[in-house]
């Protein structure tokens, strides 16, 4: 990644309710993957606690960042935040 485009990126913790924003990010199932874009206002962001599909230890807390946006038609997205997501702010 170049310069001016690390420069262009937005970090999650500087995120504000109200702010419009693109987030960008890499969608894997099995072999296949994509990159898909949304943009929207956001209405909260969160670090929700997630369970896992296995065991793990008892204490082993699991938690990921996750964005609220709202679409401009007032549909609602929520879109959890990995090491493949880039967020941008939007004109």
């Amino acid at each position: 990644m170049g310069g001016s485009e690390a420069k262009s990126m937005t970090r999650f913790d500087e995120l504000k309710v109200g702010d419009r924003i693109t987030v960008e990010h890499l969608v894997q199932v099995g072999s296949k993957q994509w990159k898909t874009a949304v943009t929207g206002t956001v209405v909260r962001t969160e670090r929700a606690h997630h369970g896992l599909h296995f065991d793990r230890s008892a204490d082993e807390q699991t938690y990921g960042d996750v964005i609220l946006l709202e679409l401009p038609d007032g549909e609602l997205s929520a879109v959890t935040v990995d090491e493949f997501t880039v967020i941008r702010r939007a004109e």
